[in-house]
């Protein structure tokens, strides 16, 4: 039976730039394992006894340098299945407003881009991002109701 693990976050990193919503995608370096040179959002592995909300808050300054505006919990998980150990993750998503533009990559990246939401939607890697990215979308534009919780609030 598959063990069921937590202890990745994932984390859209986002701001609004004259009334359209722009998305932070990061290319991973092709030297980093796992996925080399893959586009994807901010993502972050848990430290021991550390919560996840606080994972996302350390891990978007770690990967963008970035100071968040507000920090908000998304209405779905996300969750993959690795077959060559057969484990199970669950990873609590989240959102990130910030205002500023000027990303600080860490190493783990190569480039960065901000992108609407249909470019950023071609260029994520991952189906399960793309599909937390149209909800977080839909949200934001008002399409879908507002579920998000918010944990952080630094206006």
């Amino acid at each position: 039976m598959p063990e069921i693990l937590s202890k990745y976050i994932e984390c859209y990193v986002y701001r609004f730039e004259n009334g359209v919503i722009k998305y932070l995608i990061l290319k991973r370096s092709n030297e980093k394992e796992p996925y080399p040179g893959i586009w994807q959002i901010v993502t972050g592995r848990m430290e021991k006894d550390e919560e996840a909300f606080k994972t996302a808050l350390r891990e978007v300054k770690e990967e963008t340098g970035l100071d968040m505006i507000n920090c908000f919990v998304h209405p779905k998980i996300n969750e993959f299945y690795t077959p060559h150990n057969d484990k199970i993750y669950l990873i609590p998503v989240f959102a990130a407003e910030v205002s500023d533009k000027r990303v600080i990559m860490s190493d783990e990246h190569v480039e960065f881009e901000w992108l609407n939401f249909e470019d950023a939607f071609k260029k994520i890697h991952w189906y399960s991002q793309k599909e937390n990215l149209m909800i977080l979308n839909d949200i934001l534009c008002g399409k879908i109701e507002n579920t998000m919780i918010q944990i952080a609030n630094n206006r």
